[in-house]
């Protein structure tokens, strides 16, 4: 009786084990290369963590930032700011006026980003308080950036 009951316990421990790597615990936004999927960058990020791209426009030499919000495994678009008007910036959408700045509220959900950095844009990726140089983490390569789940046994093995 008592060996039937530790083999019983040994199995479920052993089936607990292997779901452990499947259980989501966290989140991380990931830089990945577009076309080899190959990751330059993998950080933590919670609900509510803010994403924002930075980069100087290349015809109207200017900076714009796009921001967005970590919400479940998408990046929710709050908000863009430009100092000018220039191709590919939202010239007939609804703007104010903040400091000199044309501010837009984009709509929309993305579970991925495609960015081409490039030395004259000068992109940067800011993940909550963490700043990161786009243009040389990728050697100017285009890049997905998602948000991808995290399991207790990855997440530990990272730590180690």
């Amino acid at each position: 009786m008592v060996r039937h009951r530790a083999a019983a316990l040994a199995a479920v421990a052993l089936v607990a084990l292997a779901a452990t790597p499947v259980v989501p615990t966290g989140r991380t936004l990931v830089v990945a290369d577009a076309e080899t999927g190959e990751s330059y960058l993998q950080t933590p990020v919670e609900n509510g963590t803010t994403v924002t791209l930075a980069y100087t426009h290349s015809v109207e030499k200017t900076p714009v930032r796009d921001v967005y919000v970590v919400d479940d495994d998408r990046l929710v678009a709050t908000r863009m700011t430009f100092e000018s008007y220039g191709w590919g910036l939202p010239s007939r959408a609804n703007v104010t006026r903040e400091d000199g700045h044309f501010v837009y509220d984009p709509p929309g959900a993305h579970n991925r980003l495609t960015v081409a950095p490039g030395g004259v844009a000068g992109h940067r990726l800011h993940v909550g308080d963490r700043r990161y140089d786009l243009v040389e983490l990728t050697d100017e390569r285009s890049v997905d950036i998602h948000i991808t789940r995290r399991s207790a046994v990855a997440a530990a093995a990272d730590s180690l």
